[in-house]
């Protein structure tokens, strides 16, 4: 338990939500369809959305409405709903700690106008998103001139401020978002040189290589990474490096590329700097909290989803995590305090991380998996409950989905485990 000073807040609720992106505005309309009016997000932007503003190219809906839309049509429905129905929405807002005691949560939260003050809740639903690597933590030698950039930070150059951010350009690595904003730089005017990615495959969905890549002619090359960059001021150039199956460079494989614009697009890591405030175990494996079959955090009454838990592949998913989120907070709201008995489920061969990582074996269960490494004629299995199933091709790009039935998990105890493994088909 951890002890905070109660007489300090100022506002109560029955569920907060942080953050505001399509995770958070689908918890916050889905706890206020199943009567919880009491409910507010606090977001630390001046507006709603999260990164969906700067995504003004195609792909969103297609799951959730049944049609293509861009990143801010699909928020600005989400924000109408929000309008209507009026609820609270905090903007210019960070919270900074939660702390918790006899069942309810307190967020301290900093306020443009108002400074600093504490909301009360029952529930808290995180719905931090997640941030990109950058520079620093991927070590590239050489010195630090302007011109190096995170792929998301330009995206909101170009499609927000209306700035691009050189002419010469060489991405490193094949996240969805370098491949998106090759395209984007391309159709601009600007001069892609190529996508050097690290693995010997993309880690970016297979749609976003054939419609921003192939479409273009905009090459990507595989096994490769920058080992230098040259400029004082303003990058001058990059040196690239083959590397071979322990991702070491190859020695006289080094080649220098002319350019003033490095775009680094080397993953996203789930943001949970808030989530660690209050003590909530995390997952080495995933980078987000420890979570049960409801989204429940090892902290009652805390929940996570969407990309704060781990980097979903499309926004449409990030959306339904935050309804079922929201759903198991309401339950919470109106249930009684029970112990359950959980088993825990790993990663296994090939497997980079599994959400949940920990079920109560009491109903059916959707086990979220992504690979390591990509595979073909493989085979999902999961064990000691014999499951198997068969997939034609594997990628690390795609997140997979798996349906449990309880009636296969009835016969464990909470001395098992779970392991989830993708093979080669016999």
């Amino acid at each position: 338990m951890v002890k905070t000073n109660k007489e300090i807040f100022q506002e109560e609720y029955d569920i907060a939500v942080i953050g505001s992106g399509p995770g958070g505005l689908a918890a916050l309309l889905k706890a206020n369809e199943l009567g919880i009016n009491k409910s507010i997000i606090i977001e630390r932007e001046p507006y709603p959305g999260g990164i969906l503003p700067q995504c003004i190219h195609g792909g969103f809906g297609l799951k959730i409405f049944k049609k293509e839309l861009t990143g801010p049509e699909y928020n600005q429905i989400f924000i109408d709903k929000v309008m209507e129905e009026g609820l609270k929405v905090l903007l210019n807002t960070m919270a900074l700690k939660i702390e918790y005691e006899s069942g309810f949560k307190y967020i301290t939260v900093s306020n443009k106008e108002r400074g600093f003050f504490k909301i009360k809740t029952k529930a808290v639903i995180l719905a931090l998103g997640c941030r990109e690597r950058t520079q620093g933590q991927i070590l590239i030698p050489g010195s630090r001139p302007s011109g190096v950039f995170t792929a998301g930070l330009v995206q909101r150059m170009v499609n927000i401020e209306g700035y691009l951010p050189g002419k010469d350009v060489v991405i490193l690595g094949s996240g969805d978002i370098g491949l998106i904003m090759a395209r984007r730089l391309f159709l601009e005017g600007c001069n892609v040189k190529g996508i050097y990615e690290m693995m010997p495959f993309s880690t970016g969905l297979s749609r976003n290589i054939v419609q921003c890549l192939d479409d273009y002619n905009i090459p990507l090359h595989y096994s490769y990474i920058v080992t230098k960059i040259y400029g004082s001021r303003r990058l001058e150039a990059v040196e690239i490096s083959q590397v071979d199956k322990y991702l070491k460079p190859k020695a006289q494989t080094n080649k220098k590329i002319n350019c003033d614009t490095l775009l680094l697009s080397v993953g996203l890591i789930p943001e949970n700097e808030l989530s660690k405030t209050c003590g909530i175990d995390m997952d080495k494996y995933s980078g987000g909290p420890l979570v049960d079959e409801n989204l429940e955090t090892s902290v009652k009454g805390i929940f996570s989803c969407g990309n704060s838990l781990f980097v979903n592949d499309i926004v449409d998913d990030v959306t339904e995590e935050g309804y079922i989120a929201a759903e198991n907070a309401v339950n919470y709201l109106s249930s009684k305090p029970e112990k359950k008995n959980y088993i825990d489920v790993s990663p296994g061969k090939n497997v980079a991380y599994v959400v949940p990582q920990k079920i109560c074996c009491q109903k059916d269960v959707e086990l979220r998996i992504r690979a390591k490494y990509p595979l073909r004629d493989a085979v999902i299995t999961i064990s000691p409950i014999s499951f198997q199933e068969k997939y034609k091709i594997i990628i690390p790009g795609e997140m997979l989905s798996i349906d449990i039935k309880k009636e296969q998990l009835k016969k464990l105890n909470i001395n098992n485990r779970l392991v989830v493994d993708v093979r080669q088909s016999v």
